[in-house]
Order: structure tokens, then sequence, then C-alpha cells
């Protein structure tokens, strides 16, 4: 069963495909690349086409050095940065090309980088990657295909498997259990009991993995279309707890607002609504973390009393542990920090309140905006649409405001050389105290003139004195 979009990259391979034949080496396309054909096959993009492939995967008997040596005058471009671990990539026109000797990659007990074993044939390669509807493998130039463990089968069935013992291939590289949640997500496969209890029972194995891969790797489970079902899997084998801890204690904490039966449940919901956006995608993930630490009881029921404000602290906490940039915390951690801000104004929005919503968001207004409303998640229908209706207002307001003012870039109406010069000081503190005046002054009333600027500012100079 060979795709027929193949053709295409039959046209694409053949070159390279000729280089190995004739000098006696084998070439294979494999992994991923075979998966996505096949399941692409009559799918087509926006425009109607066929979505063209850039970018091959191979296998080979090539050692590196020998790889090198038949690539080196063909190709554009040439990198060796993987040569380590038996892969020289390179690039021809607008093609891309990655060719790895066969391989095994083990992780020993007390180490978090992969020792690197050639293999010596196709099916030794095959049976140590990750899953069956990755150890496939297409001949060249033949194209005849090569699938020794049924990932045809399992890929028409939606089934996840191991193309040997779970434990086996889980203990030679653990980040193939995080991998899997991706896979049962992004592929709506459902993972054998194997594969599940194998993940459970080794769960801890994944500390033994960099925090920079398992970061990577959460970031590409986030992003498929409905991450839930594999955040659910990361949840039920225990493995969520090895490296975000925070994500299975929601399901102890009883939400009484959204009427789920805990906080977990409500949270891969919203994850779940949002845009495929990497750091929106996380900051719904956190946006209810601080609800653990924040649970108290009253006579109205339970509250959850500035869980936006202790969420946001960790947030932080948690993505500095796997090394997220500088950036993405702040992006993350603000987001789930203003994430309750709208509900301070049910009761309507005065000007004021507009300017300071939309100073603090910043750039990430329409992320907040977006995952204000999908943090919606009741059935009652009635509160649903009252929650929509008041959001639709603060947007238009926002529009309207927006019109009038340059809201965005918000700033007093004297800079602090005219404040110094007006009340004959010095730079210090005394002038950063009068800027946050005029700045507060400015949210509250809006644009002043210059002249009832510098009358404020005496006002509070004399009062100040």
């Amino acid at each position: 069963m060979i795709p027929e979009r193949a053709s295409e990259m039959l046209g694409k391979t053949s070159e390279i495909a000729r280089i190995f034949r004739d000098a006696g080496k084998e070439l294979y396309i494999v992994g991923g690349t075979v998966r996505d054909l096949i399941l692409a096959e009559g799918k087509e993009d926006k425009s109607g086409a066929v979505q063209s492939t850039k970018d091959y995967d191979f296998a080979t008997n090539a050692l590196p050095d020998e790889t090198l040596s038949l690539v080196k005058d063909w190709a554009d471009s040439v990198w060796q940065q993987g040569k380590k671990f038996g892969t020289i990539a390179c690039l021809k026109g607008d093609v891309r090309f990655e060719i790895t000797t066969y391989r095994a990659e083990v992780y020993s007990s007390d180490t978090r980088k992969p020792a690197v074993v050639f293999g010596e044939s196709l099916e030794d390669d095959l049976i140590r990657r990750d899953f069956t509807v990755n150890s496939m493998a297409l001949a060249l130039p033949s194209l005849e295909l090569i699938d020794p463990f049924d990932g045809l089968s399992d890929l028409a069935s939606k089934t996840l498997r191991t193309p040997r013992e779970a434990n086996k291939s889980f203990d030679e590289d653990p980040l193939r259990m995080l991998r899997a949640a991706r896979f049962i997500a992004g592929y709506r496969l459902q993972p054998v009991d194997e594969l599940s209890a194998a993940v459970s029972e080794m769960a801890a194995r994944i500390e033994m993995v960099s925090p920079e891969r398992i970061r990577d790797e959460l970031d590409k489970l986030l992003v498929v279309q409905k991450p839930s079902p594999g955040l659910a899997f990361l949840v039920d084998t225990g493995l969520a707890e090895r490296f975000i801890p925070e994500l299975p204690a929601l399901a102890l904490e009883q939400d009484p607002i959204h009427r789920h039966k805990d906080v977990l449940a409500h949270t891969l919901s919203v994850v779940d609504k949002t845009s495929p956006e990497r750091l929106l995608r996380l900051a719904a993930l956190f946006h209810d973390v601080g609800k653990p630490k924040t649970r108290t009881y009253t006579p109205q029921g339970v509250s959850f009393y500035h869980h936006d404000v202790v969420g946001a602290r960790m947030a932080r906490e948690r993505m500095r542990k796997l090394r997220y940039s500088t950036e993405d915390i702040s992006i993350v951690a603000t987001l789930v920090e203003l994430h309750l801000r709208f509900h301070t104004y049910r009761f309507g929005w005065t000007d004021s309140a507009l300017r300071r919503y939309v100073r603090d968001a910043g750039p990430l207004l329409e992320w907040l905006n977006e995952l204000t409303r999908c943090d919606c998640t009741t059935r009652n229908p009635v509160k649903a649409r009252e929650l929509n209706d008041r959001m639709d207002e603060l947007e238009s307001r926002i529009a309207e405001l927006r019109e009038r003012e340059e809201i965005e870039s918000i700033r007093p109406d004297l800079d602090g050389v005219q404040v110094m010069e007006h009340l004959g000081i010095a730079p210090g503190r005394e002038v950063g105290e009068a800027l946050a005046f005029l700045l507060e002054l400015r949210m509250d009333q809006g644009p002043l003139s210059e002249d009832e600027a510098y009358r404020r500012l005496d006002e509070w100079w004399q009062n100040r004195s």
C-alpha cells in the first residue's frame, strides 16, 4: 500500500538513491516520513493541492564518514552536527535530507545522555524505534514498504504499540513515554495495555531525561489539535507527577464554580478550547494550578481566593525547572495572573479600568481575552451566554477607547525632563514618584493638556511637601 503521492517523493529522492546504490549501500526512507505519507494520502491543503514534503529521513548501513563522503560533493550544503549520533544532514535545492546510520540509543541508569550503538541491519534499526507506526520503511528506489512490526495495521486500527517489549523500549529512551502521550492525542491512537502498564511502572525513569528534552516534547503535545487525551494519559500513568506535579494535584480539588468533578477536568477542557499556540496552551494548562494551595471553606462554599497570583508564581517555578526561556515564563505567568481580571468588571467598565486592563495585558491582550472566554466551561447555557455577552461588551468598549486614545502606549502627559525643569529638582526618587503620579492620573482621567498636567503636578508637589 504505497500512496500515489510517493511518485513526487521518488522524483526528489532519485539522485541520492542512485548515489548510495552505486556505492553498494542501502538507503531507506523511514519513520515519521513514511507514516505521514500514508496518513496524508488524499488529503489536500487549503488551496486544494496535496501538500508537498520537503524533509526526508533516511536510514542506511553506511557509516557516518561514508555518508559524508557520498553527499558532500552532491549536496548544496552539509551539516555534521549530528555525526556523533550517526546523522549527516544535507540540503539539495529546497529539500532537506537527514541520513542516519542504523543505530540504537540506550540510556544507562546514571546518565541523561544516550549512548549510541550502530546497528547492522534495517530491522535492527526499526525494532529500536519508539512505536510500530514509526517502524516502517520505504526501500529506494523500488518504494517497497518494509513493515516488520505491522505498523500499517496499527495505523488503520488506531493502536499505539512499541515494536518490542514496552519496558525495554522505554528503558532505552525514557522520553518515549512522554512521546506516547503526543501520539495518543495527535493521532487519536489507543495505547495497548502493555504500553500503559510499562509507563506506570517506569514513570520514575523520565527523571533521567534532561529538562530541555522534556520541555520540548511537552510543547509538541500541547499544540496538537486536542491535547487532553495525551495529558490525561500522563496523569493516569503517574508520569506527570514526575515532571509537572501541579497537573495531577488538580484532580483532588472540587470546583463548584465550573461544576466539574475536579479542576483537572476543567483545565483539560480549557486547554482543548484555546488556539494551538504554544504559550497560550501553557497558560491554559497552568491557569488554575494555584487552586489547591488557596482552597478555603466558607458558609457560601469552597473558594480559591488569589489563586491567580499564587498560580502565576507556581507557573514561574515549574517553567524555570523545565528550562523555559525568561520571555516564555513572563508571558505565561502574566496570562495566569490576569486571567481573572475580567471578572472584576462584571458591574460595568469605567474608562480607567479599561486603560489598566489594556496596559497590564500589553501585547498579550488578544490571548488574555481568548483564555478568559475559554475558561468558561459551564454547561449552563444562560451563564455561558452571559459571560460571552460581557466579553463582547468589553472588547467593544476597548475598540471604542482605541479610537479616542492610544491606549496600548499610555505614558504620563509630561516626561522626566519636563518634571525636573518645572519643579527644579535633580534626577532621583522624586522624579520617579512624580511620573508615577502622572501615569495614575492619565490612567484615571485620560489625556490632559500640558497646562492641566503642570497644574496637577504642582498640587501633588505641594501636598507631598
